[in-house]
């Protein structure tokens, strides 16, 4: 008569996770970072687009209030809205310290959501893909191309 087995033995269980890590140790040098890549600068340059666009609403929507306007600005890894008659800051958010930028960093928008001041175009890299976004001066309409 046979005995039943109730498990696995510890030599066993060492034995798959060797093979396991093995397996692990030779896979992930070639997973595709790149695509990762890509996919993280899309979704910074579109919160970046929303915030832009987000501190031309709120210029137009308080103008009555604040004739002065409102400014985005990025400094570092730290992006600000800013209420410029008061100069205190609305939001601030925080971004991945692996995103670079060029072009324009600050971005203040009138009463009438126009361009006052500002540098455009924008561009957004991570890894080996760039985003640019670019504001109209007379209108301060954003767009975003690239990846």
């Amino acid at each position: 008569m046979t005995a039943k087995r109730a498990g696995y033995s510890l030599a066993e269980i060492i034995i798959v996770v060797l093979i396991l890590g093995a397996l692990a140790f030779i896979a992930a040098p070639r997973l595709n970072f790149g695509a990762l890549y890509r996919k993280q600068a899309h979704i910074v340059a579109k919160q970046i687009v929303t915030e832009l666009r987000r501190t031309r609403t709120i210029a137009i929507s308080n103008a009555a209030s604040n004739p002065t306007g409102y400014t985005f600005r990025i400094t570092g890894s730290t992006y600000q809205i800013i209420d410029d008659s008061n100069s205190t800051t609305i939001s601030e958010r925080t971004i991945d310290s692996h995103i670079n930028f060029g072009g324009g960093t600050e971005f203040s928008f009138g009463p009438l959501g126009n361009l006052r001041t500002g540098s455009s175009p924008m561009t957004v890299t991570y890894g080996s893909t760039t985003y640019t976004i670019t504001v109209i001066t007379g209108t301060g309409i954003v767009k975003c191309t690239g990846g």
